[in-house]
């Protein structure tokens, strides 16, 4: 239906998540319509960042340099490491700005169905940096995954830092108790504070 050259911008746009066929095309005939600046603006941008970004060498966040933003401001708590699941948890935790320590990347969760093992995440890295910790926020997901990742990072940093607290879970601001599932009101009850 389309010339070949443009029925393959639209397939690789097709290769995002959660863009089909529809939004592929729209994004396609918006590339179209953008200047040739533009465009050359956008694909070099798209390189550049496919050849400069990699993992900061000391937490796993992504990075331009050897290490991260965060890794590297001096005004951040060392002493804090917040223990994450993906890079995306790093810009969600950051979106809050309350936090003041620094992150751990571990590129995944524990799942033997899918495969991913202890060894295939960024853990070890993790068991060094405790050394110099004085606590240890375990903030992977509620999730199976994240809970059998949480328990087993608790036992490898158990007696080499002095505290390791995992995030509260519950019912979220503006939720209503009868929506919500059993899991969640049970750690609702568990992480219940005195008013």
């Amino acid at each position: 239906m389309y010339p070949q050259s443009l029925q393959q911008l639209i397939d690789s746009f097709r290769k995002l998540p959660g863009v089909g066929a529809r939004t592929a095309e729209r994004y396609a005939f918006q590339l179209l319509n953008m200047s040739r600046d533009e465009v050359e603006t956008f694909a070099n941008s798209l390189k550049q960042a496919k050849n400069k970004l990699h993992s900061c060498r000391t937490c796993g966040n992504i990075a331009d340099e050897e290490e991260c933003v965060i890794c590297k401001d001096k005004h951040r708590d060392a002493t804090t490491i917040c223990v994450v699941q993906h890079v995306k948890d790093v810009a969600a935790m950051e979106r809050t700005r309350e936090y003041q320590g620094v992150y751990h990347v571990l590129g995944g969760a524990i799942s033997t169905v899918k495969g991913i093992l202890p060894e295939d995440l960024n853990i070890e890295s993790l068991i060094r940096r405790a050394a110099d910790a004085k606590e240890i926020i375990i903030a992977t997901n509620p999730t199976l995954e994240g809970e059998t990742t949480s328990l087993y990072l608790a036992k490898r940093l158990e007696g080499k830092v002095p505290l390791v607290t995992r995030l509260a879970h519950g019912l979220p601001m503006g939720g209503h108790v009868d929506y919500a599932d059993e899991l969640t009101l049970i750690k609702a009850m568990e992480g219940r504070n005195k008013l």
